[in-house]
């Protein structure tokens, strides 16, 4: 028996193989499946123009076998087997793909297509065995060959016995290390696990035979260990049938068994597209939102499939960020993969299949939105903030995909709007969508600033996230329409004669200003105040409660927003300053421009600087 020298390249990709191409050990079972499997649609090509050989589907599978004692792991097809020429063109040169020279020879009918591409799938079993025994008999051939390696010194070719066409692969596992526990490929769940995950929809049977206790018949204490045959994978992938075949309850109980989440899903996409690049899909639009969902630990990402073998578990660029509460799949048979086929070698395919997802996903929430409204402000309670940072993030970049289904809480109809609703409603006269912002509905309901335009009738959106304004700011405007703060300088709306400013009114604001040192930009008489004798206003791009968001966060650069204290000229508070500013009461007007400010200050919700300096300012008043 001569042994042969694998060519000096093969050696140097071996060395490659077994090191660094795949980035884990488990992808060798799902390339031996994946060429048994290859193995098999073979014969069923060669069936379809020989009528000598019968193809009963039945007859065809792929058997995974663990022997712990002897420390080997088989996998056998059933498939169209090689000859010695065979195995030595297709084992003995690396990269030498017998399915790719396959589907260049045969035009490939029926939905069928052959997995492998580059021929180098066979040399991963060299990640976890020492010895790889290949024992093939091809469907034309009367004899048996056995193909024989322990890895790059070379391989050895011999005649042997085998009964039936097809091929056995023997992997003799290498020793246990400190860091890699091989024995672990030899236990039934382990390998259960990887073929489930891996090449569940594998369209050929993949038998195990798996053992069991079970009580024994007419006893109701005593176990037994029984073995079985089983067949591992599902096979018909739920993707590739058709819709109509299909119910609620099959989608649902697809989403349970990859355990997408511990929910269920409020709706789903099936998607199958045929044309230059053609792939299918399901696309979940969970119910609740995972537990690690806003933390760092989440990782986005579909499932992707390249003819029902997984590629990858969480293939992120298929989807937005914002649309990143999407699970699901996508299976392709137009991928360009690399050497390994666990990433994408273009991404052309990809950034096609990604734009068309981003599409349906948004058509299947504007469906949600328009025809089961509840659904859809469950969903927006779980996933609104994501949505709101996708049209915030990147400079706006995506704010038109996604502004029709953003919403914020309205305080005419007591819950959330959308912007287009909003816009419907308001009157001929109004300019502006106005909004609010604060911690709670609550708080904003109770805000001085919203009193003018409450009392013209006009509907206000409550922000209340920390978000919402950042949002608001990088939309602008909405149907044509400017967004404006209750809190800003100018309404629109104001009545300017009614806070025509005198002579002393404006010495008196200059003082108070002087007396706050530096606090606010200015002191003016307000036009939007009824009840209330103060507030505060900003002036400029950076509101009052943008001010509080940042710097609450880590990298705090002390940003302030340009404050006015705002003072009602009609309140009874106003008539006591501007007459202790009469009679030179120097103190008092301090004293009460210090409690008006930090009143202002506690109805926004920002922090007094001095609380004890405050509590005896009232206790000064009091007295």
């Amino acid at each position: 028996m001569e042994k042969k020298q694998f060519q000096a390249e093969s050696k140097r990709l071996l060395d490659m193989m077994i090191h660094s191409i795949y980035s884990q050990k488990e992808i060798f079972l799902r390339e031996l499946i994946s060429n048994a499997s290859d193995a098999i649609d073979k014969m069923y090509y060669k069936a379809l123009t020989d009528q000598s050989i019968s193809f009963n589907q039945n007859d065809y599978y792929i058997k995974v076998s663990a022997d712990k004692e002897n420390r080997t792991l088989t996998i056998t097809d059933t498939g169209i087997g090689m000859t010695k020429d065979e195995l030595e063109q297709h084992l003995g040169t690396i990269a030498k793909s017998g399915s790719l020279a396959f589907k260049s020879e045969n035009e490939l009918k029926d939905g069928y297509d052959i997995i492998g591409q580059f021929g180098v799938g066979f040399y991963s079993s060299f990640m976890i065995a020492d010895v790889v025994t290949v024992i093939s008999k091809a469907v034309d051939s009367e004899e048996a060959f056995k193909w024989e390696s322990a890895g790059a010194d070379g391989y050895t070719i011999e005649p042997c016995e085998k009964d039936s066409v097809g091929t056995t692969i023997t992997l003799k596992l290498k020793e246990n290390t400190e860091d890699e526990n091989y024995d672990a490929y030899l236990e039934s769940y382990r390998l259960q696990s990887i073929i489930k995950k891996y090449s569940d929809f594998i369209r050929y049977p993949i038998k195990m035979d798996v053992t069991e206790s079970r009580l024994k018949e007419g006893s109701e204490d005593e176990y037994e260990q029984v073995t079985e045959e089983r067949v591992i994978n599902s096979m018909v992938p739920i993707w590739k049938k058709n819709k109509n075949e299909l119910t609620d309850a099959d989608y649902e109980q697809f989403y349970q068994e990859k355990r997408y989440g511990f929910d269920k899903p409020i709706r789903h996409v099936h998607v199958k597209v045929d044309g230059s690049i053609r792939y299918n899909a399901i696309l979940y639009i969970p119910e609740s939102i995972p537990f690690d969902y806003y933390s760092k630990e989440f990782e986005k990402g579909l499932e992707l499939y390249s003819n029902g073998v997984l590629i990858m578990e969480k293939c992120a660029d298929l989807l937005p960020d914002y649309f990143s509460f999407v699970k699901g799949m996508v299976d392709s048979e137009d991928l360009s993969l690399n050497i390994s086929r666990e990433i994408l070698q273009q991404d052309k395919q990809l950034k096609f299949i990604a734009k068309n997802i981003k599409t349906k996903i948004k058509k299947e929430l504007e469906s949600m939105l328009k025809n089961d409204r509840e659904q859809y402000e469950a969903f927006y309670k779980s996933f609104g903030r994501q949505l709101k940072f996708g049209a915030y993030d990147n400079f706006g970049q995506e704010k038109d995909v996604l502004k029709d289904l953003i919403m914020f809480y309205s305080s005419k109809e007591k819950k959330h709007v959308t912007l287009q609703e909003y816009v419907s409603r308001m009157p001929e006269d109004q300019k502006y969508i106005y909004y609010a912002t604060g911690e709670s509905v609550e708080r904003i309901e109770k805000l001085p600033q919203t009193e003018l335009v409450s009392d013209k009738g006009y509907e206000i959106l409550y922000l209340t996230e920390d978000i919402d304004e950042f949002v608001v700011k990088m939309l602008m405007t909405y149907d044509e329409k400017e967004f404006k703060s209750v809190s800003s300088g100018d309404l629109g709306i104001e009545d300017t004669n009614k806070t025509e400013e005198k002579e002393e009114d404006k010495e008196l604001f200059a003082f108070m200003k002087d007396v706050l040192d530096g606090k606010v930009g200015a002191v003016k008489a307000s036009n939007r105040l009824k009840s209330h004798p103060v507030c505060l206003t900003a002036e400029g791009d950076v509101s009052i409660e943008m001010e509080k968001v940042l710097n609450a966060m880590p990298n705090n650069q002390q940003v302030k927003a340009n404050k006015v204290l705002e003072i009602n000229m009609d309140h009874s508070v106003f008539q006591s300053i501007k007459s202790a500013y009469a009679q030179d009461d120097k103190e008092k007007v301090k004293l009460y421009t210090h409690l008006l400010y930090n009143q202002a200050l506690l109805i926004e919700g920002l922090p007094i600087q001095d609380p004890v300096q405050f509590t005896n300012d009232i206790c000064q008043v009091m007295v």
